[in-house]
């Protein structure tokens, strides 16, 4: 199939770059799987569309404030970086010296194959810009406390791998969460503010370890959750961490060549008990959100068709064509032209039905994308 296969006319100003007034408050388009016909509501109206003995799936991930703001040493120009992932089993001495000498002595080095410390980590990251920082270049994040940083080699698309450190010895995570801001998608054009941290983040967030929300599941709130057991629907959670990959464009015309950078996920043995068994009585499991349908099929192909507790990483590409074996229900929010995000939507409920809608969702003046409003198809 070619990229352009799925695009759509979609006017600038729909991409939301505000949440909705309060939580919850977003609109709901319900598209039914096998006809295409389509009803609108609101998100507060959910349980009345799903059917007792359904299983919600949802994604426990954490996003934290990944995107580090700072000036390049000595030259003070401004640079930014965003952390992606952590590079394990690489660090270097603990006797590491700082931009400015700042250290108790002794030279970096290049990477070694050293234990990272809690506050001496390598991370691969998107840099700006890219260009002018080099191997060797150092920056620094200030705060409370600072952030020190070096690039240490250069990677494809804008990555670099970077070494940080604080010089007190605080903790890398603690010192980001202290100084960084929250990643909000490119497409959002406005600086991240306070009040993001907070809704920019769902309900179930639990696990730290993602640069961008798991966006479905930002409609959810209590008094939701309550409404949806007191229908009788369950819900379980499993934790993708979301990477840049859910943002990287589709590049080739054909879709098949594309590939999805892999992403970590866990899967807990009570929520593989609960699919499974939903699956076996017959019921209904519904994914909220494109991660949870990634993470449930990735399990799936990998054993026979069933959904297996731990650890591990995907990167599965779900296109017109997929074969379904868990989700039968999806809650996801509406996507960009030409995304991989819309050609899993058009695998499970097929691309005509699927475009159809979102060309109605244009006619209707729905919200896209992160803070947008959401899409149910049953």
């Amino acid at each position: 199939m070619k990229t352009s296969e799925f695009d759509f006319d979609l006017p600038a100003e729909l991409i939301a770059q505000e949440p909705p007034g309060e939580r919850g408050g977003a609109r709901l388009l319900h598209l039914a799987r096998r006809t295409g016909a389509v009803e609108h509501s609101t998100v507060s109206a959910l349980p009345g569309f799903l059917h007792p003995g359904d299983l919600l799936v949802v994604n426990n991930t954490r996003v934290f404030p990944a995107r580090l703001l700072g000036r390049r040493v000595p030259s003070g120009g401004a640079v930014e970086c965003v952390l992606l992932s952590r590079e394990e089993g690489v660090g270097w001495p603990t006797n590491l010296e700082g931009p400015q000498g700042e250290g108790v002595g002794g030279s970096s080095g290049g990477v070694g194959k050293y234990l990272p410390t809690p506050f001496s980590e390598v991370w691969e990251c998107l840099v700006h810009p890219g260009q002018k920082l080099k191997p060797g270049a150092r920056m620094v994040f200030e705060g409370t406390p600072p952030l020190n940083a070096e690039i240490l080699e250069r990677r494809g698309f804008g990555r670099r791998l970077v070494r940080l450190w604080t010089v007190d010895r605080t903790p890398i995570d603690q010192a980001v969460d202290a100084i960084g801001h929250v990643p909000l998608p490119p497409y959002i054009k406005r600086e991240d503010r306070a009040s993001d941290r907070e809704r920019y983040q769902t309900i179930f967030a639990d696990r730290r370890g993602s640069i961008a929300a798991p966006t479905a599941g930002l409609h959810f709130t209590p008094a939701l959750v309550a409404a949806l057991g007191a229908r009788g629907v369950g819900i379980a959670e499993i934790t993708l961490h979301v990477g840049y990959g859910t943002f990287q464009p589709v590049r080739t015309d054909d879709i098949e060549r594309h590939t999805i950078e892999s992403e970590p996920f866990d899967i807990s043995e009570s929520t593989a008990s609960s699919i499974n068994r939903a699956l076996d009585e017959g019921r209904r499991v519904v994914a909220v959100g494109t991660t949870t349908t990634r993470t449930l099929e990735a399990s799936a192909r990998e054993h026979g068709g069933r959904v297996r507790a731990g650890a591990g990483a995907t990167s599965l590409f779900i296109y017109p064509g997929f074969d379904f074996q868990i989700v039968g229900g999806l809650l996801t929010n509406f996507h960009l032209p030409r995304s991989s995000l819309l050609m899993l939507v058009s695998a499970f409920a097929g691309r005509e039905h699927v475009l159809a809608a979102y060309r109605e969702a244009v006619r209707q003046r729905y919200r896209f994308y992160s803070y947008g409003d959401a899409m149910l198809i049953s």
